[in-house]
């Protein structure tokens, strides 16, 4: 079938439509670089056309407040017009477990809105919720970066790999819509602070990383759950260490 991938050259989509051509389906990787802009509307409907599935896994590609909920706003209005116009059978976007928790930080605010609108779209859908990224640890380093100590939150989190996100969006696009949620996530759950040591060993970094819960976290405090799926999360195969080694095997340096 006709599956078109929303934020199709990104770090995950780029993924999904490898894995959905691999099985056998028409996939168009969309995205601005295309000459799909959601925002614009620009080349959405000349994409949408005949599509029985689209996936939405595009993310603002700026963090100010203002401008996430802006962007996931009206993405998600001219998507919707769109769909609807086309006849789309299935709409599955990606999103984040704790989103509802998390309403604190500006960029969760814009992910509450982006779920409201799919879930009033009248569009019959699947939002797949995953948990952090092992491919984000570095940017959280960067974040939250003193000299040489880091402070981070001791609050869970059960990280999971890009390639297993990418397997179990395929997977929801080309299975019947659930109009609910499905939740993913890592095998492991470690404290945030721990794993970020890890990370640093791992990668020769030599600085420390002080256990404090009052460090926010894209601007949210955390509670120690906040960020963990529930009990029914369908969990990737890679672990920190299999990430880590796979990770290092295609990194630039490794060629």
């Amino acid at each position: 079938m006709k599956i078109v991938v929303i934020g199709g050259s990104g770090l995950i989509g780029s993924k999904v439509v490898k894995n959905l051509r691999a099985r056998g389906h028409d996939v168009i990787a969309a995205s601005p670089k295309s000459g799909v802009d959601t925002i614009t509307g620009e080349g959405l409907d000349e994409a949408l056309k005949d599509a029985r599935v689209v996936v939405d896994v595009a993310n603002s590609p700026s963090f100010e407040d203002k401008a996430v909920l802006e962007f996931f706003e009206t993405s998600g209005r001219n998507l919707f017009a769109a769909e609807k116009a086309a006849g789309v059978a299935h709409h599955v976007a990606l999103s984040v477990v704790g989103t509802d928790r998390l309403a604190q930080s500006g960029y969760f605010r814009g992910k509450i809105a982006q779920e409201k609108l799919i879930r009033e779209s009248g569009v019959p859908y699947t939002i797949v919720q995953a948990t952090q990224f092992f491919e984000f640890l570095g940017a959280i380093a960067q974040a939250c970066a003193n000299e040489d100590t880091v402070h981070l939150s001791d609050a869970y989190i059960q990280p999971i790999a890009s390639d297993d996100v990418a397997n179990a969006v395929a997977d929801c696009a080309v299975d019947a819509p659930m109009n609910g949620v499905v939740e993913i996530a890592g095998p492991e759950k470690s404290r945030l602070c721990d794993l970020m040591q890890r990370y640093f060993k791992a990668t020769g970094d030599a600085r420390n990383v002080i256990a404090d819960e009052s460090t926010l976290y894209f601007g949210a405090q955390l509670a120690a759950d906040t960020l963990l799926p529930g009990a029914h999360a369908h969990l990737g195969a890679a672990n920190f260490d299999a990430w880590f080694r796979q990770s290092q095997n295609h990194s630039p340096a490794a060629h």
